[in-house]
């Protein structure tokens, strides 16, 4: 059994834990700026990083207990599908697979998004969600009420959380026609959000737009709505 500690800007958390899971890490254990992965083999852990003997211990387990229930906005309880603590009245339980894509609950800007969620989802709207990653952004809008929601993503492995009932296509928001949804969600980054910023005010008169950090370095939400026409 080895370990590697790999450091980590905030930024790139989700997709480094990613990478990991998918390289075969047995559980990963996070730090203050770093996460530290075990792998049965030498060679894999050193694809990220200087491997050292690591001891003989349950690191499945060691991981699960790393990711307690987070308690997130006014309406979400995030949990890791293996936790048994009971959902809080009033709230959802939003159960995703800490790894498996991008999107874990952790990271200040998925925080935002849920929570500019719940002030902005209304029951029967429609709702994108561009670069959904683990889709809990989708999820949660579904719990709040939207009457329908659309994942999609560049990243075709982006596709197994999402199947929980919410339709998924590999692409992005200049494949959907104009109009067509009351609210898009992007969690992504400054330079794509800059990129799309067209397409997603052509296609939702509400959006919710964060993965970037404002004049002060700190992670920032966006949301904004279009002026009703005459």
């Amino acid at each position: 059994m080895y370990s590697v500690r790999v450091d980590v800007e905030p930024e790139r958390y989700d997709v480094l834990m990613a990478e990991l899971w998918e390289a075969g890490t047995l559980g990963v254990v996070e730090g203050q700026g770093h996460l530290e992965a075990f792998f049965e083999d030498f060679v894999s852990a050193a694809w990220f990083g200087e491997p050292v003997e690591a001891p003989e211990t349950d690191w499945v387990k060691t991981t699960q207990d790393a990711w307690p229930p987070l308690l997130v906005g006014e309406k979400f309880f995030v949990v890791a599908p293996w936790r048994a603590e009971p959902t809080p009245p009033g709230r959802f339980r939003l159960e995703i697979n800490p790894g498996i894509q991008c999107g874990t609950g952790r990271h200040p800007c998925t925080q935002l998004c849920l929570e500019a969620l719940e002030r902005t989802i209304r029951p029967g709207n429609r709702v994108l969600d561009v670069g959904t990653g683990s889709g809990i952004l989708s999820l949660a809008a579904k719990m709040l009420g939207a009457a329908r929601v659309v994942a999609c993503d560049i990243d075709p492995a982006a596709r197994p959380e999402t199947e929980r009932g919410i339709p998924f296509f590999v692409g992005s928001v200049d494949a959907v026609r104009s109009g067509a949804f009351d609210v898009v969600v992007a969690n992504i980054s400054d330079i794509v959000i800059g990129e799309l910023k067209p397409e997603f005010d052509r296609v939702a008169p509400r959006r919710i737009l964060s993965g970037f950090q404002n004049h002060l370095g700190q992670w920032a939400c966006l949301v904004e709505e279009s002026a009703a026409e005459d």
